[in-house]
């Protein structure tokens, strides 16, 4: 299916989704937003739509924007109806807030006349009391259950350009209800832990419970939840994607863990490397490692790697020493070789820069 320009679902890539922070009637702050998203490689876009402001600027937002656009509604039935006018390439609802069955049915009339997406997102945080009662609690069975329920009613109504997404804060709640939902729908799934946190606990819990889904084979455009830059968000979503090999987007950076035989500041270097390669699309492995044990030997799948001697620093590609350089030069010839590499990559030519 599509979601603007994007397809979801079926064979293509997983997308990688993320949400602006901003306040959507700060137009220009929001475009801004949206542009450093893309440049990390963000695929898709949420913007909520809380008020009739964010409605009124919603259009303006998406004419300049670089992605697709996706509007997110609470509460409001009419705010659907109403950034549907504006051109959202899709529509984001929780069915249980939005007032029972009637609402839900105005809201699938303008999206099939619009012809666009629409997600039918569950939270464990706002199931409606009736399922909560019933299941004891946001357990993966009610998150799945009300889902479906939601999901009927609109196949009654003649919806089928959908997304299902159940997310709770909860890694084992959410990985068993999209369990369940894999089971029971072939709708395209949009996977993500919601509320998962600030940068380390909410990055292991992210990365613990897509990849679990992600390994399965069940997902098919992700949302990591940070309390943070969407730009982090969408870097991390790539991280977790290129760690299961299902996206090949940017450069898979390995560096050791160091260990007594390693005698120079391993984390300043490899920091300074990693946020020079940020801005590079093929998909390279470039290495960082802190002794001549464990790079090249460790690392020799890497296509180019530095590994930091006591004295000196050996270049290497592929496994193989091609220079050796002093300390203070390390980090300019690896990333001259990173850039080299670069080149012949986008002329056709391999790492060793044969046609």
């Amino acid at each position: 299916m599509k979601v603007g320009n994007v397809t979801v679902g079926g064979d293509a890539l997983v997308v990688v989704e993320s949400m602006t922070k901003t306040a959507t009637s700060e137009i220009d702050e929001t475009v801004e937003q949206l542009h450093r998203m893309a440049e990390a490689g963000c695929e898709l876009a949420r913007v909520a739509i809380p008020d009739r402001d964010a409605v009124s600027c919603f259009g303006k937002v998406r004419s300049r924007s670089p992605i697709p656009l996706v509007a997110d509604i609470h509460f409001d039935y009419r705010l659907a109806l109403a950034v549907l006018e504006e051109g959202a390439d899709g529509i984001r609802i929780n069915p249980g807030n939005l007032g029972g069955k009637v609402p839900l049915e105005r809201v699938a009339k303008a999206v099939l006349e619009r012809k666009v997406s629409l997600r039918v997102g569950v939270n464990a945080g706002s199931l409606e009391t009736t399922v909560y009662v019933k299941h004891g609690g946001a357990t993966p069975l009610a998150l799945a259950k009300s889902a479906i329920v939601y999901v009927r009613w609109l196949e009654e109504f003649g919806v089928e350009n959908m997304i299902l997404s159940a997310k709770s804060n909860s890694v084992p709640v959410t990985i068993e209800a999209y369990r369940i939902l894999s089971r029971v729908s072939d709708y395209p799934l949009h996977i993500g832990i919601t509320e998962a946190g600030l940068a380390t606990a909410g990055i292991v819990k992210s990365a613990v419970g897509l990849g679990i889904l992600l390994h399965e084979g069940i997902g098919d455009c992700l949302r990591v939840s940070l309390t943070g830059p969407p730009e982090e968000e969408v870097r991390v979503g790539y991280e977790i994607l290129k760690s299961l090999h299902l996206r090949e987007k940017g450069p898979i950076f390995v560096s050791c863990p160091t260990c007594a035989r390693c005698r120079v500041d391993l984390h300043a270097i490899a920091e300074k490397v990693y946020r020079a390669i940020q801005d590079i699309d093929q998909p390279i492995t470039v290495a960082v490692m802190g002794c001549e044990v464990n790079g090249p030997g460790e690392a020799r799948e890497a296509d180019v790697g530095l590994a930091c001697g006591q004295k000196s620093g050996l270049i290497f590609r592929k496994g193989e020493v091609v220079r050796k350089v002093k300390h203070d030069e390390m980090v300019e010839v690896l990333l001259a070789e990173v850039r080299s590499l670069v080149r012949n990559i986008g002329q056709g030519r391999d790492v060793n820069g044969k046609s």
